[in-house]
């Protein structure tokens, strides 16, 4: 099974059970959702600034270059995974991974690195303004990043303030993912092919044998 990834999202076809249209169109935003803040960083790599008031000197570009593209890289890495939580690929391992290859995903497998690694990133791009232009993080209480204009300050809001959001939605995607893969069907009899208001076999039986002709 081969991950369909930059496609228009698919009627949920290929899952145990229907996904959420919110869920699905959530899964596949969110790549494009933090698209921008990836973008925007990559010019540090070459020590362009952005319009950011800094105070410290800038690392060797042998260690920003690789630094700043691997974080965009597997921001993004992230994020693409995160879709596994809508798709069939998220509930039967793709046959081309070794030693898991082609077996069912159990729900808790996916579930909890899922919801423990939406706290880590709510925790981490959460800033809490606590006044005199500081913020409470992470972190601990850390002064607010000063640029040289107002329209680097805008563009910096606009691409950055998006990240804010990955945690939560990883997070609601998770829960959606786990009572969709441990709900049980609507009516269990009918599964099975028989009636909720049937009687048991073995009572059909014991009345067929009171109704059967003496001798």
């Amino acid at each position: 099974m081969t991950p369909k990834i930059f496609h228009r999202p698919p009627p949920a076809d290929d899952t145990e059970r229907p996904v959420p249209r919110w869920a699905m169109r959530l899964a596949h935003a969110l790549p494009l959702l933090l698209l921008p803040a990836c973008l925007w960083r990559l010019p540090f790599a070459l020590h362009f600034e952005m319009g950011q008031v800094q105070t410290g000197g800038a690392p060797a570009y042998w260690l920003s270059i690789p630094y700043v593209l691997g974080l965009s890289v597997l921001t993004e890495a992230i994020a693409i995974l995160t879709i596994g939580l809508v798709r069939g690929w998220g509930e039967v391992a793709p046959a081309w991974i070794p030693l898991i290859g082609g077996r069912r995903v159990r729900p808790l497998a996916a579930f909890v690195p899922a919801v423990l690694g939406g706290l880590i990133l709510t925790f981490l791009f959460t800033a809490v303004p606590v006044g005199d232009g500081r913020y409470l993080t992470l972190y601990g209480v850390v002064d607010a990043i000063g640029y040289t204009s107002d329209a680097w300050q805008l563009l910096a809001t606009v691409c950055i303030t998006p990240i804010a959001a990955w945690g939560p939605i990883t997070i609601a995607l998770a829960i959606a993912y786990y009572r969709r893969r441990t709900a049980r069907p609507a009516n269990t009899a009918a599964c099975h092919g028989t009636s909720p208001t049937a009687d048991p076999p073995g009572a059909q039986r014991r009345a067929g044998a009171g109704n059967a002709p003496r001798s």
